[in-house]
């Protein structure tokens, strides 16, 4: 080989290098941070949903870690991303559970305990379709004050993922700030309930299910993507991103299952469709299964169901 092929192969091969560490989690590694709740879950199995006034009788019932914040960390994780979770726990048993899940699912764990409070607590009731219904009662909350003391995390991530289960000053005070380091942030609006012009503007991508989409003023956003089951999700209200043919076993989970993988693929700079097709097929793979934290695919899962696809 000629010096001056030898001198080009080894630009091109530093290029290559150097275009592979673009991610702030290091070589091919995105970094995702997240900030939401953690706590316990206690799930219920049964035929049908209460009427007013009915009493039901459980088939069966079972406790694990959860919360939309703690879901979509350890989803992203399981797609191959660095994770950092900012939540806040309770001076109680489930605390410590919370704090030893995140270790064992090795995120970066930012758990603010609050003395005298108790840890966020859902019960989940799944009826024989799989669809479920959730209420959740959250004592530790997170603060303005929690948020900035997580930022150094939030300037070293490609992406920044937010649900509303926190108070309005976390998320506002959260989006300033990446902001401020040029970082994107995607929003699952749920609980559904009022977002600012201004904080919907420097929003990159709210992800509403079809029933919070009909809340909230979607033009106010750059980007658009509504989850719609079983269908897939829909772009801007343009294109659909079709779903995966599977059996319905437990939906809960699946939309934070879809959200971060979603972060993720944009944080790898995939488009808006092929970062929704990983999403709608790792959450399609989650739904065939009970529970949450057990029902997340890994990245290799989801990689295997697309190609059959």
């Amino acid at each position: 080989m000629l010096k001056a092929e030898q001198n080009l192969t080894k630009n091109l091969l530093k290029n290559i290098c150097q275009e592979s560490s673009i991610f702030k989690g290091g070589v091919n590694m995105p970094k995702i941070s997240v900030i939401g709740i953690c706590g316990n879950s206690v799930f219920m199995y049964a035929d049908h949903f209460h009427e007013p006034g009915e009493t039901l009788v459980a088939d069966s019932v079972y406790e694990e870690i959860g919360g939309k914040g703690i879901n979509q960390a350890i989803a992203a994780k399981r797609m191959g991303a660095e994770v950092s979770f900012l939540c806040a726990v309770g001076d109680d048993e489930n605390g410590k559970k919370c704090i030893q899940t995140l270790k064992e699912n090795n995120i970066n764990a930012y758990c603010k305990t609050k003395n005298g409070k108790s840890t966020p607590l859902a019960f989940i009731l799944t009826d024989k379709n799989g669809e479920n219904r959730v209420t959740v009662h959250k004592s530790a909350q997170l603060s303005a004050k929690d948020v900035i003391s997580f930022e150094n995390e939030i300037a070293s991530s490609d992406v920044l993922l937010l649900q509303q289960e926190v108070p309005d000053e976390v998320n506002e005070t959260a989006v300033k700030l990446a902001e401020k380091h040029n970082v994107r942030v995607i929003l699952n609006p749920a609980p559904i309930r009022n977002i600012s012009d201004e904080m919907s503007g420097k929003i990159f991508a709210v992800t509403p299910n079809e029933q919070e989409m009909q809340a909230i003023e979607t033009d106010h956003f750059k980007n658009c993507i509504t989850t719609v089951g079983k269908k897939g999700c829909v772009i801007n209200n343009s294109e659909a991103v079709p779903g995966i043919e599977v059996k319905v076993v437990d939906t809960t989970g699946a939309g934070d299952t879809f959200n971060g993988v979603l972060a993720v693929c944009i944080a790898e700079g995939m488009d808006l469709k092929e970062a929704c097709r990983y999403a709608v097929t790792a959450s399609g793979i989650s739904v065939g299964r009970k529970y949450v934290l057990n029902a997340i695919p890994h990245r290799e899962e989801t990689e295997r169901k697309m190609k059959n696809e």
